[in-house]
């Protein structure tokens, strides 16, 4: 997935400079701003924002302040360039949590590995789940937002797994981390397969939870098919040949009373968020919580998906 840069410039003299010093970098996407469309670039949270102060007549502290106080951005890089070398703007500038103020005439070596530098922190730092290396809540929610500011027609996928603290009992979770990095995997090599529109989003909230966002123009239901045929057959090898045979673990709950549980399988919530269909994260959080609820009743591995534009019903898989 590209790294958007804005670049925010009444000018297009320092884009021109940055494309120059990244033009053999293919993992970086440059787009200039001008200050009167800032709020509206803001709606797609890029991965670094660098503002040419000497080219924009907005007050540089205003402008560092307004993307600060923008929820999904709050934590977005910011280089400053600038001819003004007085210690005590340099100062001002940095105390609106600006990370770099670069002064020009540019060095573009240091500006190079400035870029290269800040962006592989926010890279590492964004990465919140070092089991499976999947972007948390954070970045869940901001992918999340960015789909509905922009009117995007998306599905979101909700996964978690069935059974799963049944096998923590049994094997322990050290193996149980094993299925959990498996899971993660399996959701990202199926999406990459079959995925035609390349706007395609992992993130893992958490123990077994995972989420996944895909184009509406993607097949999504054999996305959801080939997860849980891929899921059940390699699942199969963390779990010993006597369980297998039996189908079923055996646990002793408090009372020192054996009961069985099936063994561990996939549940997936599908919502389908057809433009307008919803105003906030919320709303769509409700729904996967519901349909992921059913496929969860159902024995076995299953999706449901909800295709609702008004109030009809769920259809299970």
């Amino acid at each position: 997935m590209a790294q958007e840069i804005y670049i925010i410039d009444d000018s297009n003299e320092l884009k021109s400079i940055i494309e120059e010093m990244l033009k053999k970098e293919k993992e970086f996407k440059l787009k200039k701003v001008a200050t009167v469309n800032i709020d509206d670039a803001l709606k797609n949270i890029p991965s670094l924002i660098i503002i040419n102060e000497d080219s924009i007549d907005e007050n540089i502290i205003e402008i560092c302040k307004r993307i600060r106080q923008n929820e999904d951005n709050s934590i977005t890089p910011i280089i400053v360039v600038s001819s003004n070398k007085e210690k005590e703007h340099r100062v001002e500038v940095l105390k609106e949590c600006v990370e770099h103020y670069i002064k020009a005439p540019i060095d573009k070596e240091y500006m190079y590995y400035t870029i290269k530098n800040v962006i592989r922190l926010l890279d590492t730092n964004r990465r919140v789940s070092p089991l499976t290396g999947l972007p948390g809540n954070v970045q869940i929610l901001a992918e999340m937002k960015k789909r509905l500011l922009n009117k995007e027609n998306f599905v979101m996928l909700y996964l978690d797994l069935d059974n799963f603290k049944a096998y923590n009992d049994v094997y322990g979770f050290l193996n149980g981390d094993e299925i959990i990095k498996f899971t993660a995997r399996t959701i990202g090599d199926n999406i990459d397969k079959i995925s035609t529109s390349g706007n395609t989003f992992i993130g893992h909230i958490g123990g077994d939870d995972f989420v996944a966002i895909v184009s509406e123009e993607d097949d999504y239901e054999a996305i959801c098919q080939n997860i849980i045929a891929e899921f059940d057959k390699g699942v199969l090898k963390y779990f010993n040949e006597e369980d297998i045979e039996r189908g079923y673990l055996e646990v002793p709950n408090r009372k020192c009373v054996i009961e069985q549980f099936p063994l561990t399988s996939i549940s997936i919530g599908v919502v389908v968020a057809h433009k307008g269909r919803f105003h906030n994260v919320l709303e769509i959080g409700e729904v996967g919580a519901q349909v992921k609820h059913l496929a969860k009743t159902t024995m076995g591995s299953a999706y449901i998906i909800d295709r609702r534009k008004e109030n009809k019903a769920c259809e299970i898989k």
